[in-house]
């Protein structure tokens, strides 16, 4: 749990589900299990178990008592629609999310088929916005199913980017993230391929974020989000 949040394009994070498995190449040099297996063991710890899935009735309403609006990352840590977290603790989480209706909750999710099958059991209010990974073009299929989820906002998050990606379907789309991979063992992203995910924006007026280039540190700009000399935050505006 976390009020703030060093995620660029977020203000906060919200962790009702801990843990996950790898799905896809993006999955292979995951942060979130980096982190969580430091504390394997540690008695006490929030990641004493490590990485495994498990859920965590305790920090479902959390947002209920942050009164400030944030734009909150729900289960930056897990996958809400991993295939072991029960669809009824998932309205759960939705219920509270459809509470708090002075956040706006961006979850992230690679297991789009599993959204796919449960989403009309779940209530998709104003202040819930839906996005996925696509970190090579071989995933783009995961665009078209997040076009076919009813909510305000739809995302994709191209990060880590792995590959250059020519063919991505942007029906129903609101915005898009671009990112390297950071951190020691990170699989280089080259510039060719963000600018041309930027062209792409600009062509059908989609809001660009730059999260990061990726690399060691200081590496090609280290992560600073800088691209063509300037930095890339931009947003969807939401009525």
């Amino acid at each position: 749990m976390s009020i703030k949040s060093k995620i660029e394009w977020t203000n906060a994070s919200w962790n009702p589900v801990r843990g996950c498995t790898k799905i896809s190449e993006g999955c292979k040099n995951c942060y979130a299990q980096t982190f969580a297996e430091r504390f394997r063991g540690v008695p006490g710890h929030p990641y004493e178990q490590g990485f495994d899935l498990r859920l965590v009735p305790k920090n479902i309403d959390k947002p209920l008592n942050w009164k400030k609006p944030n734009k909150i990352f729900v289960c930056s840590m897990s996958d809400l629609f991993h295939e072991e977290v029960p669809i009824e603790y998932i309205i759960k989480v939705f219920e509270t999310m459809n509470k708090a209706s002075w956040h706006t909750f961006q979850i992230l999710t690679k297991r789009t088929e599993r959204l796919l099958n449960i989403h009309s059991k779940l209530n998709w209010t104003s202040n819930i916005w839906i996005g996925t990974t696509i970190e090579l073009e071989k995933y783009s299929y995961r665009s078209n199913i997040i076009a076919k989820i009813p909510a305000t906002v739809r995302f994709l998050s191209l990060e880590p980017l792995l590959g250059p990606i020519n063919n991505l379907p942007l029906n129903k789309i609101d915005w898009i993230i671009v990112g390297g991979e950071s951190g020691p063992k990170a699989r280089p992203m080259e510039l060719d391929w963000a600018l041309k995910i930027k062209k792409i924006c600009k062509e059908n007026q989609i809001p660009f974020f730059l999260k990061q280039l990726g690399g060691k540190k200081n590496k090609n700009g280290g992560n600073k989000a800088i691209l063509e000399g300037q930095v890339w935050h931009q947003y969807p505006q939401v009525i």
